[in-house]
């Protein structure tokens, strides 16, 4: 195991110390996994700082990668459980800290597993989510996660700029849209700064953006399912340039059907579901008739 690059980094991870993990595991970052690894200590710093992670949180990290991040985490929360679904970085990373942090080492769990598929986690509730998302699987994963573990306060994700831009985007942005709308019924969301294609490791051909979801203090209250109001914002911006009479005439049955259900609901007719609030797409949901 590699000594830290500098006595500042202390047990982070630099440059140097990223590639020679990568070579001794024999692992080349993947594309196809959207894998670029942090490789500034200053950087995974700024995180942490910006995700305010406290003494007493459990945070779940998705995609830890070769424990960049991990150890970052580590250092200010209570507990850390890494999903990671690489086979060869999964095997690494309970080594890595415990090389690095080995006071802390029992305060981190692995899981090695697809996040899309992660039911449960081991270990108390996660109060927190912190991950550099491949672009690529960074919405479902997220909203997966938001959805599974309702314990999950804060969450701070890293994630290709325009993907950053989308989720945070308000009502009549020109990039809101799905993203935006299911985002939003978890939480309030916001745009938590960017960051430089020069700390990954490759660097990447895209800028990335932190998003800030702060879970609402009490869920939308509505006689809708989530199953139902997601249906509308599907079908709502599955053709967006159309009315949302038009739009959702598939959703309520016909575009008649779709009119009575906007009135009723309090939406013009005549309005595109880049418009609409998640408050409103709950509402349509509510008034749909069977």
């Amino acid at each position: 195991m590699s000594t830290p690059s500098t006595d500042e980094n202390g047990a982070l991870l630099g440059p140097a110390d990223i590639r020679e993990l990568a070579a001794a595991l024999g692992v080349r970052p993947t594309k196809q996994r959207g894998q670029n690894f942090v490789i500034d200590a200053n950087t995974v710093r700024r995180i942490v700082r910006t995700a305010e992670v406290r003494p007493d949180d459990v945070v779940v990290e998705v995609g830890p990668g070769l424990g960049s991040l991990t150890l970052a985490l580590l250092e200010a929360a209570d507990r850390v459980v890494a999903v990671e679904i690489d086979d060869a970085l999964a095997a690494a990373l309970p080594s890595t800290v415990a090389a690095r942090l080995p006071g802390r080492a029992d305060r981190f769990s692995l899981v090695h597993s697809d996040a899309m598929r992660v039911e449960e986690l081991p270990g108390p509730a996660p109060t927190a989510l912190v991950a550099n998302l491949p672009y690529n699987v960074a919405v479902p994963v997220l909203l997966h996660m938001l959805d599974r573990f309702p314990s999950i306060e804060r969450t701070l994700v890293m994630v290709q700029a325009e993907v950053a831009d989308r989720l945070a985007a308000p009502p009549g942005s020109k990039v809101y849209g799905v993203p935006s709308v299911k985002a939003a019924w978890y939480a309030e969301v916001k745009r938590a700064g960017a960051i430089g294609r020069n700390v990954f490791w490759p660097a990447p051909n895209v800028d990335s953006g932190l998003v800030s979801l702060v879970r609402r203090a009490k869920p939308i209250e509505t006689t809708a399912s989530k199953a139902e109001v997601f249906a509308v914002v599907d079908a709502a911006f599955a053709q967006r340039r159309k009315t949302l009479r038009a739009a959702l005439a598939g959703w309520a049955g016909s575009a008649a059907a779709a009119e009575a259900a906007l009135v009723a609901a309090g939406v013009s007719p005549q309005a595109r579901g880049e418009s609409l609030t998640v408050e409103e797409f709950v509402a349509i949901a509510e008034h749909k008739q069977d």
